[in-house]
């Protein structure tokens, strides 16, 4: 089996593979590497040491089955025999449902998460996105202190089990979107400054020096990343990758380490024949993200809209904080801005950031499935003080409102796990730090930021408390339980609406057509023949639909089609969409 290592700095790289020596040579066509044959097999555990240094592992490893700091493992892919014929299925269309594997289930493994895909099914998702897979310390985490950036989590279960859960999810028609993270490593068992200049000095983001993406020796390191977000797409069959906090991918090179990764994510879609697509988590609010390679974009078929999420949220339950400021000052108009042009601030002064922000988006050109939107996200409530999800403080009509804005908005929807049902478990945030010194850091760091903000320490979950993962695993006997049965059955209504009205996939942004009552807090938009109304207050409200004949497709609570003057009564915290008779 030939072995190999990019280490440019290194005088001398030897192998040591299960018991055994062996020198490795220069290659003499690529710059930096080293290459050698020894016998090896699936399962084979091995590492590499650098002039004299210890015995690392490999940084392409597909395999850390003793941590991030103990050896490789060789892992022959070609010996799984795949079940599911599966063609792809793309972004167009989809609704997206976020899991972490960690707290999906108690078990937090791959194949208990597998044995929960009928679910998704039933709810009527078309892709399920997984948190980061990548080994981190411990056992349990979030997973974005994440290295050997092609290795899946052992105590998920390692390869053979993330093998195992999209083949089934693929035999059940969903796709598989993976959270993968490239702006920076975890600062425990990270061993890449040892090969090589992974990081630079040249650029800071809040995780310390850069990931090198335009300094000396750049080429290899984006060349790892490229490589390592192939490799998911092409040995795991999985369908796109969800690109972590791109806005700190700091690149001044003139062809973007993102366009350069969406020319190569491209080239192998068509290679296999199947579609393949990126999403961004981006806080840029710059169109050229998702514009074409072609009209000078990055490419990238996607991208979080974090936009939309703000202005739900503060409309929802009237936060002002931090950057929800500018959006609470008129959440319904802030509300409607998103939703007719994607993004709110398009080069609005944000007070927030104390500057102008962001760009317009064209709308006669950007797909509306480019965005996506969603009123919960895995950041959005574990990076709250208590990790508490919308539905510890509101009522079930409101996070019906909630989801209705949601799944019938022009954007790609997304779920948080658990969102479904109104999950009464938080989702908080946890680590599983080996090195105390890292793990007592991390709880200081975590008390002091929330303390700035008047949280007792006492109220701020203690990140390496095991109880604090268990508290964020989901209940699934909740379920079964009023009012969790009521907000599944309408979020599994909305769902298949979709796919019965074409209206609410159209593409066109510029479609949309919104009208709202800031003081009376209603909102009601068309798309299409569909028509969609929302009361977020507790008063009833005589809300102008603009038509005198309308059928109703899904209501929370009993409603009749508008007046003959074309009032619609709706009842408050309440919602319902409609269709033009």
């Amino acid at each position: 089996m030939q072995f190999e290592v990019w280490a440019p700095q290194a005088d001398r790289v030897t192998l040591h593979c299960e018991g055994a020596t062996r020198a490795l040579e220069r290659d003499g066509e690529r710059v930096g590497w080293w290459s050698g044959e020894a016998e090896a097999e699936d399962g084979t555990r091995y590492g590499f040491a650098l002039d004299d240094g210890p015995v690392l592992p490999d940084p392409r490893s597909r395999r850390q089955p003793d941590g991030p700091d103990g050896l490789s493992a060789v892992v022959d892919h070609g010996r799984y025999a795949w079940r599911a014929e599966w063609t792809g299925r793309g972004l167009p269309g989809a609704v997206v449902y976020e899991l972490h594997v960690g707290t999906y289930t108690r078990e937090g493994t791959l194949d208990a998460a597998a044995g929960r895909l009928e679910h998704l099914v039933e709810l009527g998702v078309t892709h399920v996105e997984l948190m980061p897979l990548c080994p981190f310390p411990g056992q349990h985490g979030w997973g974005y202190e994440g290295v050997s950036l092609w290795a899946v989590h052992e105590p998920y279960g390692g390869p053979a089990a993330l093998r195992r859960f999209v083949d089934q999810a693929h035999e059940l028609g969903l796709g598989v979107v993976l959270d993968v993270v490239h702006n920076h490593l975890g600062p425990s068992g990270n061993h890449l400054p040892t090969f090589g200049p992974y990081f630079t000095e040249t650029h800071h983001t809040p995780w310390g020096a850069a990931v090198n993406l335009d300094a000396p020796g750049s080429d290899g390191v984006r060349a790892y990343l490229v490589d390592s977000a192939l490799a998911w797409l092409r040995d795991y069959r999985i369908d796109g990758l969800r690109l972590d906090a791109v806005h700190a991918l700091r690149d001044t090179r003139a062809c973007h380490f993102l366009e350069e990764l969406s020319t190569a994510v491209d080239d192998l879609a068509e290679e296999l024949a199947r579609p393949l697509f990126l999403i961004a988590e981006s806080d840029l609010n710059d169109p050229r993200i998702i514009t074409p390679r072609a009209e000078h974009g990055t490419g990238l078929h996607g991208q979080w809209n974090d936009d939309f999420h703000h202005s739900l949220h503060t409309a929802l339950t009237g936060e002002s904080q931090g950057y929800y400021a500018d959006f609470a000052r008129a959440p319904l108009a802030a509300l409607a801005k998103t939703l007719t042009g994607g993004f709110f601030h398009d080069g609005t002064y944000s007070s927030f950031r104390g500057r102008r922000h962001g760009r317009p988006l064209d709308r006669t050109q950007v797909a509306a499935h480019r965005l996506l939107g969603y009123s919960q996200t895995h950041d959005q409530i574990g990076n709250r003080a208590q990790g508490d999800r919308l539905s510890r403080s509101l009522s079930p009509g409101l996070l019906a409102c909630a989801a209705t804005l949601v799944l019938t908005a022009p954007f790609t929807p997304m779920l948080f796990m658990g969102e479904e049902w109104a999950a009464g478990t938080p989702w908080q945030f946890f680590t599983d730090h080996t090195d105390p010194e890292l793990a007592e850091a991390v709880r200081r760091g975590r008390r002091r930021e929330f303390a700035e903000h008047g949280w007792a320490e006492e109220d701020v979950p203690d990140p390496q408390d095991p109880a604090t993962r268990e508290r964020s695993c989901l209940d699934w006997s909740e379920p079964e339980h009023e009012p969790h049965a009521r907000v599944l059955a309408w979020y599994r209504r909305l769902i298949a609406l979709r796919g019965e009205q074409p209206d609410l996939t159209d593409p066109d942004l510029a479609d949309t057509r919104v009208a709202y009552d800031e003081e009376a807090r209603w909102l009601a938009f068309r798309r299409g023949d569909v028509r969609v109304a929302v009361n977020l207050g507790k008063d009833p409200a005589a809300i102008p639909l603009g038509t005198r004949t309308a059928e109703v497709l899904a209501a929370w609570d009993p409603v009749q089609g508008p007046d003959p003057d074309g009032m619609l009564r709706l009842p408050g915290e309440s919602c319902v969409v409609l269709t033009q008779d």
